[in-house]
């Protein structure tokens, strides 16, 4: 199973696809083998950034183009994305809102099951405390998947971490 993991912004947007096999690994002995399962594996991620000289609707289609790409690219089965957290600035909330909605209407067109987790429930799905800190976040992420270890984009890292709570989520489904 593919899914695309989204971290929703208008400026940044964390953008990760990650693929579990269904099947098991077998480690052979030399009389049994002995079966572990399969790490999630990132396949894709970046931090797709707009700039903030664009008008927003320039930077609205671009993000949707952007996703658009990677759903013909990378075929996931899944969208996980997070839901808002409501801070003091209502404009940066309503236009996190919008390039979320672009985001979930690109997954929908392309039929795409629709995932949905708020930001204490992918801290417990990845490090098993909803009060998690950025850095402790960053540790499980890097010990749960297969992926290149040079990354560092907190929002590429937040976009791992939504899709490893999708696949913890499908999994009990």
């Amino acid at each position: 199973m593919r899914i695309l993991g989204i971290d929703p912004g208008f400026e940044r947007l964390g953008i990760a696809v990650l693929e579990k096999a269904d099947k098991t690994i077998f480690v052979s002995s030399f009389a049994q083998g002995s079966g572990a399962p399969k790490k999630e594996q990132v396949i894709f991620s970046e931090c797709f950034k707009t700039s903030a000289k664009l008008e927003f609707s320039e930077r609205l289609n671009l993000i949707g183009r952007e996703v658009r790409k990677i759903i013909k690219e990378y075929k996931p089965e899944v969208l996980a994305i997070e839901t808002l957290f409501l801070n003091t600035n209502q404009k940066t909330v309503m236009r996190v809102a919008e390039a979320r909605g672009v985001v979930t209407y690109e997954a929908s067109l392309a039929g795409l099951r629709i995932f949905e987790a708020s930001p204490p429930q992918i801290k417990i799905a990845t490090t098993g405390d909803g009060r998690a800190n950025k850095t402790q976040m960053m540790k499980m992420v890097k010990i749960l998947v297969k992926m290149d270890k040079t990354k560092t984009s907190d929002d590429e890292m937040d976009a791992i971490a939504i899709a490893l709570t999708a696949f913890a989520h499908l999994k009990l489904s």
